[in-house]
């Protein structure tokens, strides 16, 4: 009965340090993974920002610029390994109670890696033909690295470089720095009165449009979640001598208190069940199955050690003397 127990004792220990294994090694890969179903709204505030504003039909300086942007994940169109979701990104002028833009996309990424994917009805303000690929531009992969990331520019709507420039913490929480520089780079183009940028004729003119930014980034390198943002981007219209002719935006906008302690929040959360997976259970499962291991090993050896004493008990001794 005992060399019984030991085995099964041996075996099970077996398993549970195979199952710590896999814990580690697989498990955790399968099911820490961004969500299908997402509803998450951030803020970007920014004071003293300059711009063109449509609805007042003039140039606006020193206004207080709120961007707000929702994102709700569409569970249906996503898989194991994919997923879906629609963002709207709402900018308000809260000093001048005007509206400034707003933007919507749809994208589909790889749930551990956070790559762009080609599916899914991914599109831009609904034009499916920009191809969006590098990372989603606000997720980063599981494992993050130190090193140069393409990320998503939904200005330039093209990846652009964003890159490794050091660490610092967030709330208690180890994060490196990405930073995306953009030198000027053109971005499309507008067609407005000529009156309105100071220019002669009272037609319309068709000028390009020019993007420079500095975007910076604070990414849990352990989820992939990004805690901080802050984005220095000027928007300018030039004429062909590449002279200035109308300031579409310039500003500096951060990420709000409420913003960072809500992503902070969902972080901890993240990092809590990853330890879950990839620590706490396998060290519970090895160190449990590393003694039902031993203590089964040892049962069955004094099984053995019990048998041969038992054994030598019964050899008959040597009669000694005559009859």
């Amino acid at each position: 009965m005992r060399r019984v127990i030991g085995m099964s004792l041996a075996g099970f220990g077996a398993f549970l340090i195979v199952a710590a294994l896999l814990l580690v090694g697989y498990v955790s890969g399968q099911v820490v993974k961004y969500p299908l179903h997402e509803y998450l709204t951030t803020q970007l505030r920014g004071t003293g920002v300059s711009y063109f504003s449509a609805p007042l039909a003039r140039e606006v300086s020193g206004a207080t610029m709120l961007t707000t942007s929702t994102v709700k994940g569409d569970a249906a169109a996503g898989n194991s390994s994919t997923a879906v979701w629609d963002e709207f990104t709402y900018v308000y002028d809260t000093t001048n109670k005007v509206p400034f833009e707003y933007t919507t996309r749809r994208f589909a990424f790889d749930r551990r890696t956070a790559q762009l994917v080609n599916c899914c009805a991914s599109n831009v303000n609904g034009n499916s033909s920009i191809r969006q690929t590098g990372l989603v531009g606000f997720l980063w992969p599981f494992g993050t690295q130190q090193q140069t990331y393409q990320i998503f520019d939904p200005v330039l709507n093209k990846p652009q470089p964003a890159r490794f420039a050091g660490t610092s913490t967030i709330d208690g929480i180890s994060v490196n720095r990405y930073v995306e520089q953009v030198p000027p780079t053109r971005a499309g183009s507008q067609t407005l009165p000529a009156s309105l940028v100071g220019m002669s004729g009272t037609g319309m003119v068709t000028l390009p449009e020019f993007y420079t930014g500095t975007n910076t980034f604070w990414v849990d390198p352990e989820t992939g979640a990004q805690l901080n943002t802050t984005q220095v981007q000027k928007v300018t219209l030039q004429d062909s001598t590449g002279a200035q002719r109308l300031v579409i935006f310039d500003g500096h906008l951060d990420f709000t208190p409420q913003s960072i302690q809500t992503v902070v929040n969902l972080d901890n959360s993240a990092r809590s069940k990853i330890a879950l997976l990839e620590v706490i259970l396998p060290l519970v499962l090895g160190v449990v199955g590393l003694i039902a291991l031993i203590t089964g090993i040892v049962l069955v050896l004094r099984r053995r050690d019990d048998q041969a004493e038992d054994s030598g008990a019964d050899v008959p001794e040597p009669a000694l003397g005559g009859r």
